[in-house]
């Protein structure tokens, strides 16, 4: 499993608690982190795509 799908695994697992959660400030929380894990898969969308764009390097392209 990635990192994205625990991520969002995770945020799925909070918005789950802060539904069922009846007390208002516990439910914010869960809400909160369950943005978080949403901004994180975000954040790693992003790291992987601009990973993919560089060149890799071989060792046949090293100047010694």
């Amino acid at each position: 499993m990635s990192m994205r799908d625990q991520y969002r695994t995770k945020a799925a697992e909070f918005q789950a608690r802060a539904l069922r959660e009846s007390n208002q400030m516990t439910r914010h929380h869960f809400d909160t982190m369950a943005k978080d894990y949403l901004q994180l898969v975000e954040l790693a969308t992003q790291i992987d795509s601009l990973n993919s764009e560089q060149p890799k390097i071989g060792n046949s392209d090293r100047k010694q």
